[in-house]
């Protein structure tokens, strides 16, 4: 596993995202190393809970767009016409992957600093629990161009309405705007992020494992009638966000002027995606 980090600490099991030279943004081996990553420590008998956490300075910046965005020749954006089964079937194992955290049978809490944002925000809300730091930021930008949250966790957990404020704006909130929402368990000042989350590891540890398990798979069962259906729907939309007219429009500012700026453009609102071109005073 070359993209993240785990190691036994007691009886908790700590999964660390290691790609801090780009703020462990997702590439192509990121998803099944952290899959594999949470078998490793489900299957372990002295494991009772996980932690995932981020190195670096932050949890992670989404998917690495240096080479999605900015790479002609990559696996998000196909030339036209394009395969949507091709591309559903490798989004649809990373969508799984991030899922690895919820299905396990050992309760996993997300411990966020910095950001988690566009696909990573989609790993972190598969989590049990996620803790922020105040300062932490958390939201899903490609709502305004060129993604849909494939794991659908937004709607699950924040209801319809709270979902649909931050995925029709595509914003960016605060770990205490989060906490504040509903959207996290709780967010603390970040010099206080390890200690909490540490404490509340160790405060589950003390229970059995098949208490952990029977009470983790009788919760989630309440959304497992419909969370399979939903993250196919999310996922097949996912990828004609980023075939569309404007998605491929995207794609291609951000060859030409860099994913950075395309970025800042996508994030301002003063771009006309459909167009190509920046908004003026007349449109």
């Amino acid at each position: 596993m070359s993209t993240v980090t785990l190691h036994k600490d007691g009886r908790i099991g700590r999964i660390i995202l290691n790609r801090p030279e780009v703020m462990n943004a997702i590439d192509d081996d990121l998803p099944r190393d952290l899959e594999q990553a949470v078998k490793t420590l489900d299957a372990d008998p002295d494991i009772h809970v996980m932690i995932l956490s981020g190195a670096g300075d932050a949890f992670c910046a989404g998917y690495d767009l240096a080479h999605y965005a900015e790479d002609p020749d990559n696996r998000l954006t196909q030339g036209m016409p394009w395969d949507p089964m091709q591309d559903y079937a490798f989004m649809w194992a990373n969508t799984q992957a991030f899922m690895s955290t919820f299905r396990a049978m050992q309760p996993v809490i997300c411990k966020v600093h910095g950001y988690a944002v566009a696909g990573r925000s989609d790993i972190a809300l598969c989590c049990d629990l996620v803790v922020m730091a105040d300062d932490a930021q958390i939201g899903y930008m490609p709502a305004r161009v060129w993604g849909c949250p494939t794991t659908a966790m937004w709607v699950y957990r924040l209801g319809l309405e709270k979902a649909k404020r931050m995925l029709l704006t595509g914003d960016k909130i605060t770990g205490r705007e989060a906490a504040e929402m509903g959207l996290v368990l709780k967010s603390v000042p970040a010099d206080q992020l390890d200690a909490e989350v540490d404490a509340l590891a160790a405060r589950m540890a003390t229970v059995p494992i098949n208490q952990l398990a029977m009470n983790k798979m009788v919760i989630n069962q309440t959304i497992e009638a419909t969370i399979n259906q939903t993250q196919r729907l999310a996922t097949v939309f996912d990828g004609i966000t980023r075939h569309s007219p404007e998605g491929l429009n995207f794609k291609a500012r951000s060859e030409t002027v860099g994913w950075k700026q395309a970025v800042r453009e996508r994030d301002s609102g003063l771009y006309d995606w459909t167009k190509d071109r920046p908004l003026n005073s007349t449109d």
